[in-house]
């Protein structure tokens, strides 16, 4: 890389970090990871996970000259009926969780706009995980795998094909999440969770006991694939306790 390409990339983070011009923010990348979001979110609720306006997905808006932890970050709005939202409906953030652009409010009966209760928890893993994307599900199988044994702090399982769709995993090895308690508001996650991060370095998941789970990635395709697999884990583990089988074994 040249000098005066180093200095444009320089400068172009500079302006993202300090405050993004409203061009920055109706940029394509922008509208595309909005749109990015609705769709997943639309999707996650066919599959039972974002049931109940509970849930959600957040993802960085993707700039090869912008590193990472610099980048802009969409987030589903907090309290909505996750399948009809539109892209006009995300927040956008700065890498610092500062709010950059707040969606524009609706008629009766919808509520005022209130971005996502997760917020903390998802910029929480950006920082440590350095992540591209995170998902927040309801789903069943995540709540029920967590009170099979209601005293663990980790989820075990081995011997499994879709183990290896896990980052950093084979079909071979024995998965394992951490399990925290759950509490009154998704904010209030947070400490247990980064506990639960730099506990379980190798980890990309954490389930919140009688709650769901928080996935994550480095890209949004990384975080979905991911999400399937541990869902489809959590689920065979359920099944395997109903039969008498030991997902652990």
């Amino acid at each position: 890389m040249s000098t005066a390409e180093a200095s444009t990339n320089s400068s172009a983070t500079a302006d993202v970090m300090a405050a993004p011009n409203l061009s920055v923010l109706q940029s394509t990348l922008v509208k595309q990871t909005k749109a990015f979001v609705c769709e997943l979110c639309l999707q996650f609720y066919t599959f039972g996970w974002l049931s109940g306006t509970g849930g959600s997905v957040t993802i960085k808006v993707h700039q090869d000259h912008i590193p990472k932890q610099h980048q802009l970050i969409v987030m589903s709005p907090s309290g909505v009926q996750k399948e009809r939202m539109l892209p006009e409906d995300m927040y956008v953030l700065s890498s610092d969780g500062s709010i950059l652009l707040i969606p524009p409010t609706k008629p009766y009966p919808h509520k005022p706009p209130k971005c996502t209760d997760c917020a903390p928890v998802f910029l929480k893993v950006y920082e440590l995980r350095n992540a591209g994307a995170v998902i927040h599900s309801h789903g069943m199988e995540s709540c029920i795998v967590t009170m099979i044994h209601s005293s663990s702090k980790e989820f075990r399982i081995r011997n499994m094909e879709m183990i290896k769709g896990i980052q950093g995993y084979s079909c071979h090895d024995e998965l394992v999440v951490p399990i925290i308690e759950n509490a009154p508001s998704e904010g209030q996650l947070v400490e247990s969770l980064t506990e639960a991060i730099r506990s379980f370095p190798k980890t990309n998941a954490i389930l919140v006991r009688r709650h769901g789970v928080f996935v994550w990635g480095d890209t949004w395709i990384s975080a979905k694939t991911q999400a399937e697999c541990y869902h489809y884990l959590f689920a065979a583990a359920i099944k395997l306790h109903q039969l008498g089988l030991d997902h652990s074994l």
